[in-house]
């Protein structure tokens, strides 16, 4: 009897961390969220992670953005062809661009780059000590370490979301007047036409809110990360793998929330 219990016990003690580890994210959230608001405040930080967070991440984003673009008009045509209802490609790009495309593949990419990051360094920096120093020089490390990396993240990925969204538009462009036949002052009539300004507003949205994640996400495993090696090796994995799972469901919820009939 008590063999057949096991596979029970085990979805039992799988529940019940899976619970744990949520709360635990939840209350480290809410700390992050309490502290961004009061003293001290560290600009010089906050600027060195914009530029890392932000600057440094465009690249990859805007390769990802423009070959997405690309790809996306020669997959509409391809499926428009069957309804000759090829004239749609230039609105569909762009709505899938800056609804969806955009802000979740920039989410993912950045998460990809930036979690493991900062989860490596902070991760490093819990096992060589230097977190217990600053405790010693009375430097709250959730304030210096957390809050900028958090913040830069928030206020870099709606920009990145932005330009990411241009370049996809301009791949699409770019694919659709060179091989599909497409005329160029009509291509971009239809694109602006088509676009509405809540559009780009949410895709602009689930950007910030994703680039909260992706910090989060990468200080949280940092802060818990295990002593040596092997510690901090599981630490980034887990920030990248929790960071995309996380800015996914986020942005099923979102998604609903504002596109809901």
């Amino acid at each position: 009897m008590t063999a057949l219990l096991f596979p029970f016990a085990a979805v039992g003690r799988t529940t019940l961390a899976l619970l744990a580890e949520i709360g635990r994210v939840t209350l480290y959230a809410g700390r992050t969220l309490g502290h961004i608001l009061r003293p001290p405040f560290y600009p010089s930080a906050l600027v060195s992670q914009l530029i890392f967070i932000g600057w440094l991440s465009l690249p990859v984003v805007g390769l990802t953005a423009l070959f997405t673009g690309g790809a996306l008009a020669l997959q509409i045509f391809a499926g428009g062809s069957r309804f000759n209802a090829e004239a749609v490609v230039p609105q569909i790009v762009a709505i899938g661009i800056v609804r969806e495309l955009g802000p979740v593949l920039g989410g993912l990419m950045v998460a990809g780059r930036v979690s493991a990051a900062i989860a490596a360094e902070i991760g490093t920096m819990k096992v060589t000590e230097q977190i217990d120093a600053l405790v010693t020089l009375s430097t709250n490390p959730m304030k210096y370490l957390t809050v900028p990396r958090v913040l830069a993240a928030t206020i870099s990925l709606p920009i990145l979301v932005a330009v990411g969204d241009i370049i996809g538009i301009f791949g699409g462009y770019i694919v659709s007047t060179t091989q599909l036949g497409f005329n160029q002052a009509v291509y971009l009539d239809n694109t602006v036409d088509f676009l509405e300004t809540w559009d780009v507003t949410s895709g602009l949205i689930k950007g910030a809110v994703f680039g909260f994640i992706v910090a989060l996400m990468g200080c949280y495993h940092g802060m818990a990360s295990g002593r040596g090696a092997r510690g901090v090796g599981r630490a980034t994995t887990n920030a990248v793998v929790s960071a995309s799972i996380l800015i996914l469901a986020a942005n099923y919820l979102l998604t609903g929330l504002f596109f809901s009939a």
